[in-house]
């Protein structure tokens, strides 16, 4: 048996490759355990303070369009835009798996997928974009978003019946 090289200061030692390769292949295996989730792209280039058109969703599900930043969720027979950030401190929100929900990876808001607030830091619902229905396309427009606790109204109304 060999005798371990301890002057070899940029050398990680085998506990730290077997530590780093398990969690590679726990992060992928946690990974493929999500749900639906679909990156999108506009159906059109958004022209700058317009608005943005998608398919129709054909089942429950998300989609994400990161270029617009807008997350895009149907479920239960309604279709809601939000905004791709938490109303906490505007980091990017995340899936979490089978479709239960959304939630911000920095202070572990969660979120019902129609946007409702569960638990965790944030002090609101999600941010909802206003969204309309044209035939089979949803128009999204990312630059009007509606707070739950500033605008209750609009914010119950922003959402498609499919």
């Amino acid at each position: 048996m060999t005798d371990f090289d301890s002057s070899c200061s940029g050398c990680s030692g085998r506990r730290e490759f077997l530590r780093t390769a398990l969690t590679g292949a726990a992060s992928i295996a946690a990974l493929s355990a999500l749900g639906p989730v679909n990156a999108i792209a506009a159906l059109a280039p958004r022209a700058p303070g317009g608005s943005v058109r998608y398919a129709l969703p054909a089942a429950d599900g998300v989609s994400i369009d990161s270029a617009n930043e807008v997350i895009l969720c149907r479920t239960n027979g309604e279709v809601f835009a939000f905004a791709l950030s938490c109303p906490h401190q505007n980091t990017a929100l995340k899936t979490m798996p089978k479709n239960a929900g959304f939630q911000c990876p920095r202070h572990k808001s969660k979120y019902l997928p129609n946007g409702t607030f569960v638990s965790g830091r944030a002090t609101r619902n999600m941010d909802r974009l206003q969204i309309s229905r044209e035939s089979a396309q949803i128009i999204v427009d990312p630059d009007v978003a509606f707070e739950s606790d500033v605008d209750p109204a609009k914010w119950a109304a922003a959402l498609v019946k499919v």
